[in-house]
């Protein structure tokens, strides 16, 4: 016992020693990882409008939103727009043609003024503040006779009105008035027309005015109608030549294949660091606090790392410098797997830390994590115990329902897109979730099969009825096999009981006894009532060998049938390291009672230990339900003290020392035990014999009468 205490301790070092260094290696490559463009990209510090100092190609396919080109092209279309002007005022026509007829009216005065002299007349003309005649234009009118004046005056103001209906802009002024002598009666001669038109030439002003407002509304209407410009590039495709200037939208492809370097290198190197050394505590902390079965497993152990390298530096490689491939790429698919393989807590610790590192550093990383997140979380949570091959792709489909919601919150309000980026994003969604569950269901499968693995598919699978070794069993031990279903029952209700896996509990506990199956009649429960015992012919320590021999050929039996290798764990551990009591009790008699005449290691199971509270659960049931059936205990309270004694048995040999049992664990094991035993061996009730001929068929007990 020394020498195997010894022996567990080295081991969980070395486990421990593992974590540890897997730890290491996984932060390292991770961190490589995240820092790899960084040390690979060519960068030089370049600005727009310097000369290019080399050929700069696309390092692959790349589609993005130039915003340079965008600004351009709405720039362009602001420029194209003309300047709005106003409807034509009524009121700046109105006030116009008052102003001519005030000043006719002013010139009609001077010319009927009897008692000035032409000079007089002319100079009073000149004082009009309106208008500004020539000399010989006033010379002209004050020697037109009345009734040709009252012509012009009338001809004047109605030219003027209707010159003034017109728009007249600012640079349409001189136009407009050229087109006045057009207007004007034709039954004027040539130089009474003149004269109209240099009256109204000097009272036509603009009447549509520049609007600033209209101006500037439709020059942003024109800016919003341009769409965004999507710039696209081709895997080897030259961005700028050396030797050209470099235009700001060269300079922009130059940014989004990152060959310009815009901050200093080791802000992001220590920036990486951190979030890996932050990631890799979190995890170390949380599992260094649950005592979780993969823990102690360096299989487990290392496939869980090769599994996270393998999907962050495969993120990484393939959605940098992308647009719509990061928000398609199936990152939820190995929470969904460690889910499978090791629980709903290795599931969402190993989710979190994948979210939260392959963004890190990108663009879109402000709404990339958030969508990784609650996407794989989410899918986990659905997931669950993932019983069914429906689950898996009902936890895809959660999935995406995510990610479309967190594409909606996080991207959609914050990003400009056009309707393509509406209808892609989303789509990349419902694949990646979809994607996912593929992969998370094609994955589990194989690697339970080759690496020996559980998973709730396989022990569903397994513990059908019509599964071949279950039939061997039942057709060549038929009472050991109802045997271990009633102990299957026992342990999987006291596996609910205390929050231990009731799944696997079951199904190891149906096939801890397989191995009795290759020699029955060496084992009780299936020898008939009228047989001889099979041992009574052989010695203790041989009837002891073939006893214990159920166990290595339980093993056998299990790896031939391919199942789980966490069967195994059951198979051997069911009786720990106890001893086959009976037949040493023979021995020692047989001895005269001297112990030291007696190998006690000849009559011991090899073992090991239970080493987790399924197995344990499974060594007390074990032992409860076969004294049970050997004690027939009349009530509760005998069955009672059979489950203790069994209890008190197990923990005195130490066979419950590495299973972290509490006692409150086993308090309520024994409630839960009780009950069941107390269920299955109530007391019957016994019938008055009659005689065939007066028996009643209603009377007659059924044979395996419940009651």
């Amino acid at each position: 016992m020394g020498n195997s205490t010894g022996r567990d301790r080295q081991t969980r070092a070395r486990i421990r020693l593992l974590r540890i260094t897997l730890l290491a290696v996984t932060s390292v490559i991770s961190y490589g990882i995240l820092i790899l463009p960084d040390l690979m990209q060519a960068t030089v510090p370049l600005q727009p409008g310097d000369v290019s100092p080399s050929d700069f190609q696309a390092t692959g396919p790349l589609n993005y939103i130039s915003q340079v080109r965008t600004d351009d092209a709405r720039r362009a279309a602001e420029e194209a727009v003309q300047s709005v002007y106003a409807p034509p005022e009524p009121s700046i026509a109105r006030d116009q043609i008052e102003r001519l007829r005030a000043a006719l009216e002013y010139i009609a005065l001077v010319r009927d003024d009897e008692f000035s002299t032409p000079e007089q007349k002319a100079a009073d003309i000149a004082l009009l503040t309106d208008i500004k005649l020539r000399p010989e234009t006033t010379e002209s009118i004050l020697a037109l006779p009345a009734s040709r004046w009252e012509a012009i005056h009338q001809e004047s103001l109605s030219v003027l009105e209707q010159v003034m209906r017109r728009a007249i802009r600012d640079q349409d002024l001189d136009s407009t008035r050229r087109t006045i002598p057009s207007l004007v009666s034709l039954a004027l001669n040539e130089e009474q027309a003149a004269l109209v038109a240099e009256l109204v030439a000097t009272f036509v002003v603009p009447n549509s005015l520049l609007s600033e407002e209209l101006t500037e509304s439709t020059k942003q209407a024109a800016r919003e109608s341009v769409e965004p410009v999507i710039q696209e590039y081709k895997a080897g495709e030259i961005i700028v030549l050396r030797g050209q200037i470099i235009t700001p939208a060269d300079f922009e492809a130059l940014q989004q294949f990152d060959l310009i370097a815009e901050s200093r290198p080791w802000q992001n190197f220590v920036g990486a660091g951190a979030v890996v050394l932050t990631v890799a505590m979190f995890v170390h902390l949380y599992f260094s606090r649950r005592h979780l079965p993969f823990r102690l497993e360096a299989r487990s152990l290392v496939l869980i790392a090769l599994l996270f390298i393998l999907f962050i530096v495969s993120a990484r490689l393939t959605i940098l410098n992308r647009t719509v491939l990061p928000y398609a790429f199936p990152l939820a698919a190995l929470g969904l797997l460690l889910t499978t393989l090791f629980g709903l807590e290795a599931g969402i610790v190993f989710s979190i830390a994948l979210s939260v590192l392959v963004p890190y550093n990108l663009p879109n990383a402000a709404d990339l994590t958030p969508y990784y997140l609650f996407s794989s979380l989410t899918g986990v949570l659905v997931l669950g115990s993932a019983r069914r091959v429906w689950t898996f792709f009902r936890a895809g489909m959660a999935t995406a329902l995510a990610g479309v919601l967190t594409l909606l919150a996080f991207r959609f309000p914050f990003v400009p897109m056009d309707a393509v980026a509406l209808l892609q994003l989303p789509g990349a969604a419902i694949f990646s979730g979809l994607a996912a569950c593929s992969i998370a269901l094609l994955l589990q499968y194989f690697l339970a099969q080759a690496l020996g693995l559980t998973t709730a598919l396989q022990l569903i699978e397994i513990s059908r009825p019509d599964f071949p070794l279950l039939q061997f069993f039942l057709r060549n031990a038929p009472g050991t096999y109802q045997h271990s279903l009633q102990v299957a029952n026992l342990a999987e209700q006291a596996a609910e009981a205390i929050g231990a896996d009731a799944l696997l509990t079951r199904v190891g506990a149906l096939f801890h006894d397989v191995g009795k199956a290759m020699n029955p009649m060496f084992f009780v429960e299936n020898q008939p009532q009228d047989q001889l015992n099979t041992h009574e012919d052989l010695a203790p320590h041989e009837s002891a060998e073939a006893i214990i021999a159920h166990v290595p050929e339980g093993v056998a039996l299990a790896h031939k049938h391919r199942l789980p290798r966490r069967i195994d764990d059951f198979i051997l551990e069911h009786h720990g390291t106890m001893i086959t009591r009976y037949q040493y009790n023979q021995a020692l008699e047989a001895a005269g009672g001297d112990e030291s005449k007696v190998d006690k290691e000849q009559f011991r199971y090899p073992g090991p230990r239970p080493r987790s509270r399924e197995t344990a659960l499974l060594m007390l049931a074990d032992g409860s339900e076969a004294r049970s059936r050997a004690e027939r205990p009349e009530d509760e309270e005998a069955i009672r003290r059979i489950v203790h004694s069994t209890m008190e048995v197990a923990q005195k040999q130490g066979q419950l020392d590495e299973t972290q049992l509490t006692l409150r664990d086993l308090s309520i094991i024994t409630d839960v035990f009780v009950s069941i035993l107390r269920g299955t061996h109530h007391p019957r009730i016994s019938y008055p014999k009659e005689s065939p001929a007066t028996q009643d068929v209603s009377t007659i007990p059924i044979k395996n009468d419940p009651r």
